[in-house]
């Protein structure tokens, strides 16, 4: 038997197939930044850029080889509860685009109903039963679905870059702040040095007021320097306090479980080595997101334009309708349609062509956001590879300085012990001793601080390991965890 195909179908079907050469695709190319070789911080001497495999992304703490920074690092990825939060928002990406996935198939659905009425004017009383099963199905002819895809995979992979990015933020904020703890460590045992030796210039001046040899005026201005000194010791309290408790909610506990004891040894300022390409900066999380975002506008301008397209959806339905159990699945029962719909915007009022602007003008911003976060980029490297060199400078120059007002107040002190200076001049050698080891130690803070901003600038290190993952603690860092 010859099939016969009706006059608007075999209309509708060439001219479905021609429309379906015009599918919306992603009109913008993608987007590349170029980067610099090198950076214009770098000493002579300096390797070249290296390939991307030749520069792994690891545990970066461990160039502080400090293993209770260790230990603490990976409570953070473990138990803080913003990363937990950012990590339920990628997780609520990768089920968008599992939704997205789920308009290439075809929705079944199935229904059944039971009803018993009486007819107005008749006065009889009746039951209508039926039970139906449909099928509808929109083709992506115009890749509209195809678009929305590949948003959502790219905004998934956005999510993940910024799930990346919080986890290398905390973990860098961890540290800083450890390490800040350190120095006020050190802080508080240059301090209590310094109490003990004002303790025994007060002793030594007193002697020498009651043996006749000083006055009550040198006698007062050793404990007026012994007090000035012990509230500077007290107010170091407060400080190592509030770092401490910032550490607790870091790794996911509370202020009042969490402690860490004092120590009174420094961890070394990692070396800066030599040969960090800026090519590192690709693997910094935030660009990685920006990236991908700018990836996921550009399908939406796709999206949009497929709104000129007309629709066509096919479905299918079939059941039975009866007014009694028995009859309900009777051929005489039985009902069925089946056909194509097709269906167009003639007139919008210029909605669609708005939406495709917004749509491009949305890709614009993204783009020069993501050229933005690469600017920043290379100058958080630049100012941090500056700081890494003049704070090291600045150290050893403070070290001289250190040593000087040491020499200087040990002269002070035997002139005033053989009488031949006044207490006035130990007062001014001990106070700049006191000022110049000081010094030393707030530049050794601010060269850790740099240091893990140099890090983070540079995406999580140089060195060779791999990323912690995050997940259950394990049973044998949950045992070293500390107290």
């Amino acid at each position: 038997m010859k099939t016969i195909v009706p006059p608007r179908l075999s209309l509708a079907v060439p001219l479905v197939l021609m429309l379906a050469a015009c599918a919306a695709t992603p009109p913008e190319a993608p987007v590349k930044i170029a980067l610099p070789a090198s950076y214009a911080q770098a000493q002579s001497g300096w390797e070249p850029a290296q390939a991307m495999a030749a520069a792994p992304r690891g545990a970066w703490w461990s160039v502080f080889d400090d293993p209770v920074l260790a230990s603490l690092e990976t409570q953070v990825a473990q138990h803080n509860q913003s990363l937990a939060a950012q990590l339920a928002a990628y997780e609520q990406a990768r089920a968008a685009v599992s939704q997205a996935q789920a308009a290439y198939y075809p929705a079944v659905t199935a229904g059944a109903s039971a009803n018993r009425a009486r007819t107005a004017g008749a006065g009889a009383v009746g039951n209508s039963l039926s039970a139906s099963l449909g099928a509808s199905w929109e083709p992506d002819l115009w890749g509209k679905v195809r678009l929305q895809v590949q948003a959502g995979q790219a905004t998934a992979a956005a999510s993940a870059a910024t799930l990346a990015n919080t986890q290398l933020s905390l973990q860098s904020t961890l540290a800083a702040s450890y390490l800040q703890l350190r120095t006020v460590d050190a802080q508080i045992v240059l301090a209590h040095n310094t109490v003990a030796a004002y303790q025994r210039a007060l002793q030594l001046t007193d002697n020498r007021y009651q043996a006749g040899v000083d006055t009550a005026a040198d006698v007062a201005q050793a404990r007026t320097q012994l007090l000035q000194a012990q509230t500077s010791l007290t107010d170091l309290g407060v400080t190592r306090v509030q770092l401490q408790n910032a550490i607790a909610v870091l790794v996911g506990k509370p202020p009042a479980e969490f402690s860490l004891p004092a120590s009174d040894t420094l961890p070394e300022v990692p070396a800066i080595p030599a040969g960090i390409p800026a090519q590192l900066l690709q693997r910094r999380p935030d660009l990685a997101a920006a990236q991908a975002q700018v990836q996921a506008a550009n399908a939406q301008i796709g999206v949009a334009q497929t709104a000129w397209f007309p629709n066509l959806t096919l479905s299918a339905q079939g059941g039975s309708q009866a007014a009694r159990i028995a009859e309900l699945f009777s051929a005489p029962s039985l009902f069925w349609s089946l056909g194509p719909q097709l269906a167009a915007t003639l007139f919008d009022g210029g909605l669609r062509r708005a939406q495709v602007q917004s749509s491009q003008a949305a890709y614009r911003q993204t783009v020069a956001n993501y050229r933005q976060s690469v600017l920043t980029a290379l100058q958080q490297v630049e100012d941090n590879l500056a700081a890494q060199r003049i704070l090291a400078q600045e150290a050893q120059q403070q070290a001289e300085v250190v040593q000087a007002a040491e020499v200087s107040l040990r002269l002070a002190e035997n002139q005033y012990k053989a009488g031949a200076a006044s207490y006035l001049n130990v007062l001014t050698a001990q106070t700049t001793a006191t000022s110049a080891r000081n010094a030393l130690l707030t530049l050794r803070g601010r060269r850790y601080a740099a240091s893990v901003s140099l890090i983070q600038a540079l995406g999580g290190g140089w060195g060779a390991g791999d990323t912690p993952a995050i997940g259950p603690l394990p049973a044998a860092s949950a045992a070293s965890q500390s107290r």
